[in-house]
């Protein structure tokens, strides 16, 4: 299959949609229940005919399009350094994944074994995302270094928050994956700030 601008784009605001929201809990306490699903469906859309269809279409990404287009505009002291380094970090964390198959093949066995659990839950149940937190817990999770969450303690405590946060990371690393299935790269992505900008102001706009 060939990949397009569109689609690294569309898998790029899926990161950053995840990040954005891991950020929101770990400060706030809380998140858009809609944008969690959102991101936790892709982690299910195991035969998707393109990469819109894994997300649900654009609007389901309206928030890491913004995201990403905020990061992308002007300079480093206008970043969110925040969301910034918890990009980098998925970033690292995806290239030492792909590396280790007997992980990949766990995470595909839990995720299958998470799949069949939503006959009887929803998506958004407590007990699907403290599934989706236990396979990050058990794979990821173990790879160094791992991503460290800054935030208030006082939400962070919360085993129901954490959940969240690990299944969103999660999420994170499956839109990475895809994006490096599409051609990304951060070298590309250093270099080519610009059509990445230029084509999600453009995907904004049909939303």
């Amino acid at each position: 299959m060939k990949y397009t601008e569109e689609d690294r784009t569309l898998a790029l605001a899926g990161i950053f949609q995840a990040a954005q929201l891991v950020k929101k809990i770990a400060r706030e306490g809380s998140c858009s229940n809609a944008a969690l699903e959102s991101c936790l469906e892709t982690l299910f859309k195991f035969d998707a005919n393109n990469v819109k269809d894994i997300y649900g279409g654009i609007a389901e990404l309206s928030i890491g399009l913004n995201t990403l287009c905020q990061q992308l505009t002007g300079g480093i002291d206008k970043q969110d350094m925040e969301i910034t380094r918890y990009v980098i970090s998925l970033f690292h964390l995806e290239k030492k994944l792909s590396k280790n198959r007997a992980m990949l093949t766990q995470l595909q066995q839990g995720l299958e074994k998470t799949h069949q659990q939503m006959n009887y839950f929803d998506l958004g149940h407590e007990n699907i995302i403290a599934s989706l937190a236990d396979i990050y817990q058990q794979t990821l999770s173990t790879i160094s270094p791992k991503i460290i969450i800054q935030g208030e303690q006082v939400y962070l405590s919360q085993q129901g928050n954490a959940n969240k946060i690990r299944a969103l990371l999660l999420a994170a690393i499956r839109s990475t994956v895809l994006w490096r299935q599409c051609g990304g790269n951060r070298l590309q992505f250093i270099f080519s700030r610009n059509r990445y900008l230029k084509t999600a102001k453009s995907l904004l706009k049909t939303i």
